[in-house]
């Protein structure tokens, strides 16, 4: 057990200097968490514990293991859905902006919106997202400029330029969008997908698709691990 604890450490930190390199920032989304538990899991290892005080870490440690399991089984089942055509809406749920540039995560949702309108004409798209912190301008204005300039009518794009969560994109995106009613999609990145619908249900939402993008192959571990975190905590506000 000890061993396994130090080889575990020894990959988290690992996998953090993996993105530290990649991504040449000291402070990426949720990166901290590898140093972190790369840290406990060598303390756990290195330390001379009792076989007694072991095995009550050792049980403790499956459980949460076992919960982590249930979740992630959901959110990659989620990952691999097929969409369904024919929405009346979709919503593109925003994701950071740095100044008016679109990060690799938002640009990947643009083109599955893209795709994804292409395919049915009809369909009207909601562009969800405030101004945060380091942007120039709101998430909403960026995604629509990037939708109008690859060829998407102004008249079939609205925005929602309010929000600043996953659960105020689809509150504050009911503006235009009848929940009950309309069929509704929504697109974010993959690992995204199932907690986003999960909300979209919770906000009163009935007839949803799921319109899954792709993610950064380098941070799909990290991604994934987050959700786990944002799983439980919709569960629970649920």
């Amino acid at each position: 057990m000890r061993y396994y604890f130090l080889i575990a450490g020894s990959l988290c930190i690992l996998y953090y200097l993996i993105l530290l390199i990649y991504s040449r920032r000291l402070r990426s989304t949720f990166t901290a968490f590898w140093l972190v538990s790369g840290g406990v899991h060598l303390l756990a290892g290195g330390m001379p514990l009792s076989a007694y005080i072991y095995t009550i870490f050792l049980w403790l440690y499956l459980a949460v293991c076992s919960l982590f399991l249930l979740v992630e089984s959901k959110i990659l089942r989620a990952m691999t859905i097929a969409p369904e055509q024919g929405a009346d809406w979709i919503i593109v749920l925003g994701a950071q902006v740095r100044g008016t540039y679109i990060t690799n995560s938002l640009k990947r949702r643009l083109d599955a919106a893209l795709s994804y309108l292409e395919n049915s004409p009809h369909t009207k798209v909601i562009v969800s997202g405030g101004q945060g912190p380091g942007e120039d301008i709101s998430e909403a204005a960026a995604m629509s400029g990037y939708l109008v300039k690859c060829g998407v009518p102004s008249e079939r794009v609205f925005l929602e330029d309010r929000s600043t969560s996953t659960r105020e994109n689809l509150r504050f995106s009911r503006k235009y969008a009848d929940a009950e009613k309309d069929r509704v999609g929504i697109v974010t990145n993959d690992f995204h997908i199932y907690r986003s619908s999960l909300t979209a249900r919770q906000e009163g939402y009935k007839n949803i698709i799921m319109i899954p993008a792709g993610s950064n192959p380098i941070f799909q571990i990290n991604y994934l691990v987050r959700e786990f975190f944002a799983v439980v905590r919709t569960w629970i506000a649920g």
